[in-house]
């Protein structure tokens, strides 16, 4: 699998990355946000993404007209009340930045993709919205920043499509799986379709952008070898914004942020004992004890000998049908832990 970098940041390397969106959840307010990025500072997220929203350049006026399932107001209210100015975010930007983080955001639009650029962001993040906007996936990708692209809403086929604009212009890109619901129910969630695109694109890191309501469905992809998982996020939980419910917040970020140094260290190994697992195997492991005496040329029967604990006799539980019948080669004490040298012909 082909790696590349954010930044200081590994893309497609042994330990997955975590992307905290904030997104729209600031509505318009570049305090909020600034709050949210120090929160999610504090839990330990090596960057931040937003969305970038030029409103008159992404939406005609029939936008006015289109409720999403999450909001009550149009989605060009929602947006339009959503969107920082160029100012508000090249301060946010800097902000980020001065936290030691890096700054990702998602361009929703020509405008807002150059707004970016000129900022001189590292990478770009690519919507499910915008996957098969081939126009404008053409144009970022001509930038020759890495992009890690949200695939929802699309089949194979169109994903395709986009993935050989990228390889035209010979991008670093990471493929995330993504349903587009808010919140995602656990049934809506479909990591089968993830793996559908590790087979598919197998020289690609792949992951998964999730909308529910916790992070099962992140440590689980991770656990499928997800490279890539992103949540919202939010410092507070009542906060109100349309992403607000699936959101994370700090202290659940920082759980997430512990599975992905984790997960990875729990996967692959043999179904065998750890040399490490001596100390309790001395203690758990039955092993062959004389139940009575038992004399000389005396065969071992079920009546005297049986198997106890601990695991440090000669013999263990597992031969214990192999002895019945065979004969001592010397007079044996009752309670003793039978070795092979006492076992005649």
């Amino acid at each position: 699998m082909k790696t590349f970098f954010i930044g200081n940041l590994e893309i497609g390397g042994s330990l997955p990355l975590v992307i905290p969106e904030i997104g729209i959840n600031h509505n318009g307010s570049l305090e909020t946000a600034k709050e949210m990025v120090l929160s999610a500072h504090r839990a330990g997220a090596r960057l931040i993404k937003h969305q970038t929203h030029i409103v008159e350049d992404e939406m005609s006026a029939e936008a006015r007209k289109v409720i999403p399932g999450n909001a009550d107001i149009s989605i060009y209210d929602v947006m339009a009340q959503s969107a920082l100015s160029e100012e508000e975010e090249q301060e946010l930007k800097d902000y980020t930045e001065s936290l030691g983080m890096v700054f990702l955001s998602t361009p929703f639009s020509r405008a807002a993709a150059d707004r970016l650029e000129r900022f001189g962001v590292k990478a770009y993040k690519i919507g499910s919205g915008e996957l098969n906007n081939y126009p404008l996936i053409d144009h970022i990708a001509g930038f020759g920043k890495p992009m890690i692209v949200s695939t929802g809403m699309n089949d194979i086929p169109a994903i395709a499509a986009a993935v050989d604009i990228l390889e035209k212009h010979g991008a670093d890109y990471a493929l995330l799986h993504t349903t587009n619901l808010y919140p995602t129910a656990p049934s809506q969630i479909r990591l089968g379709a993830m793996q559908a695109l590790m087979r598919e694109f197998p020289h690609v890191p792949v992951g998964l952008s999730d909308h529910s309501l916790n992070n099962n469905a992140c440590i689980s992809a991770m656990a499928l070898g997800a490279k890539v998982v992103e949540r919202h996020y939010t410092d507070r939980m009542d906060r109100t914004g349309p992403d607000i419910i699936c959101s994370m917040d700090e202290q659940v970020l920082g759980e997430l942020l512990l599975a992905a140094k984790e997960v990875p260290q729990m996967l692959g190994g043999e179904k065998k004992a750890l040399p490490e697992e001596k100390v309790t195997i001395d203690f758990a492991f039955a092993t062959v004890v004389t139940i009575r005496p038992i004399t000389a040329g005396e065969p071992f029967t079920k009546e005297n000998i049986w198997v106890k604990r601990p695991g440090t006799g000669p013999i263990r539980a597992e031969h214990y049908e192999e002895l019945l019948g065979r004969r001592a080669a010397q007079n044996i004490p009752n309670d003793t832990h039978v070795s092979w040298d006492m076992i005649g012909e």
